[in-house]
């Protein structure tokens, strides 16, 4: 008995579904923004785990530093914006976009009291944008400026590059004359009362995608179900952003670790109220719509365009929604 006891313990455990802590984590890379909060929701409501997932859930300040960790084998899945997984097609490193995330998030601030109301007051004055060839630098670029503006980027106005946490500072002292921000900047100087939106994407493009779940060929090959599960998991959360606001913006104002804001009229905004305003110019969605294809797709043009691809590359190229379907079926 002592010997065929040991023995029949470990067949038991051995037939038994391993456990999410018993596995390899899936390192997860995410961009440190309001329109991912379907990433850290998933991870405050138990989400991953529930679904029989270990995740490693790493934070980073934007997509070209994620596309490092990605090529050096640091993660991965991330939740990223759709320009640097086709940007990494483009260079060779072959990965696909498995779900959409959210839609929405940037807009066009000036000081509240400036002369900046239009894009066309833009003209000649000094505009704040992120790094050059990134996501959301094709997107100020080829459509806020080129197509909506009717300007160009390279001659018609001043255009610098900073981090986007320090945009506001920039505007409130006159460093710049307007900025192409996103969530929940673009909330704090609305409610300070120190900014106005001059121009929301979102209105001018309805729900155009920006944030998605992307993996290298490496997870789609050996996790496959991992990857199904994480879209379970984002799906729930999606499910809890829009089925429970109030509490979700409490877990987002404080994941994001935002602070009180004293308006300028001497009121306190709490930090949930910002998640709320930013809700008026994003919003969460798992899947991906033609209308999205075709907007990732006016990316890729844009950044052919612009000089950032040296080829065009056909979204259906980048896409892969067969996880998501197993996702949507189990």
């Amino acid at each position: 008995m002592k010997r065929i006891l040991p023995a029949v313990l470990l067949a038991l455990a051995a037939a038994l579904p391993a456990h999410a802590e018993d596995t390899q984590p899936l390192r997860i890379g995410w961009v440190q923004a309001m329109a991912n909060a379907p990433a850290l929701i998933a991870e405050e409501k138990g989400y991953f785990r529930e679904e029989g997932l270990n995740v490693d859930l790493k934070g980073f300040g934007d997509g070209p530093v994620i596309q490092q960790a990605v090529a050096a084998g640091e993660i991965d899945v991330a939740y990223i914006g759709a320009p640097p997984v086709y940007q990494w097609a483009a260079r060779g490193l072959d990965a696909k976009i498995i779900a959409k995330v959210n839609y929405g998030q940037a807009a066009v601030i000036a000081k509240a009291d400036g002369p900046i109301h239009l894009l066309s007051d833009l003209k000649g004055k000094r505009l704040a944008g992120v790094n050059r060839g990134s996501g959301m630098d094709v997107l100020l670029r080829g459509f806020v400026l080129k197509e909506a503006a009717g300007l160009s980027p390279d001659t018609d106005l001043a255009l610098s590059q900073m981090p986007v946490g320090n945009m506001n500072a920039a505007l409130d002292t006159g460093v710049v004359d307007a900025a192409f921000s996103w969530e929940p900047f673009i909330s704090q100087s609305v409610l300070r009362g120190t900014g106005r939106v001059v121009f929301d994407v979102n209105n001018a493009l309805p729900g155009y995608p920006w944030y998605v779940v992307a993996a290298p060929a490496k997870t789609l090959k050996e996790r496959p179900d991992d990857l199904v599960k994480l879209l379970r998991a984002n799906s729930k959360a999606i499910a809890f952003l829009q089925e429970h606001p109030a509490e979700a913006n409490r877990i987002i104002a404080r994941s994001l670790k935002l602070e009180p804001l004293k308006a300028v009229d001497g009121s306190v905004v709490p930090p949930e109220a910002i998640v709320a305003e930013a809700r008026k110019r994003l919003g969460w969605s798992g899947k991906i719509e033609p209308s999205d294809r075709a907007f990732i797709q006016r990316l890729i043009d844009y950044s052919v365009a612009l000089g950032f691809l040296d080829k065009r590359l056909n979204v259906d190229e980048i896409i892969d929604d067969s996880f998501a379907a197993k996702a949507t079926a189990q």
